[in-house]
């Protein structure tokens, strides 16, 4: 299933903010598609390969709720990601901001709804009600 969200990601260096977008995979935690908005990658280079960068961050929103978040930068690929924890987190605070409840709501919704339990057949005593050996046509 391939489940991407758009993101904003902001890159902080020292004394300056760049913005950009992405697609965030929800499965993999994997950034693509990222497009800097006023960064020239031509003539300045990528924010995270200066000296004066600091950290990156991004923001799923979904009708003006926002999500803020931690992105890792791995700086010898270039790949922008989430770690596994922190895409959980995501998921999980997404879930509540979005759908308006809170951590508790969830918890008494999910603990209000019981699942059945896995019924078992009964137990057969060996060599019960299971069809009799034949022969096969080799023996």
């Amino acid at each position: 299933m391939d489940l991407k969200v758009p993101i904003a990601i902001t890159d902080e260096l020292t004394e300056e903010v760049i913005q950009a977008t992405g697609l965030l995979d929800l499965a993999s935690g994997e950034i693509q598609r990222i497009e800097y908005s006023d960064w020239d990658v031509a003539a300045r280079g990528l924010p995270w390969e200066g000296e004066n960068y600091e950290f990156t961050s991004g923001v799923l929103s979904n009708n003006g709720k926002d999500v803020e978040f931690k992105v890792d930068v791995n700086q010898i690929t270039g790949q922008y990601s989430v770690s596994a924890t922190e895409l959980l987190e995501i998921k999980v605070r997404a879930a509540q901001l979005f759908a308006g409840m809170s951590g508790k709501d969830l918890a008494l919704r999910s603990n209000a709804e019981p699942r059945p339990a896995p019924t078992r057949s009964a137990a057969v005593p060996p060599g019960e009600g299971k069809p009799k050996p034949t022969r096969g046509r080799y023996h």
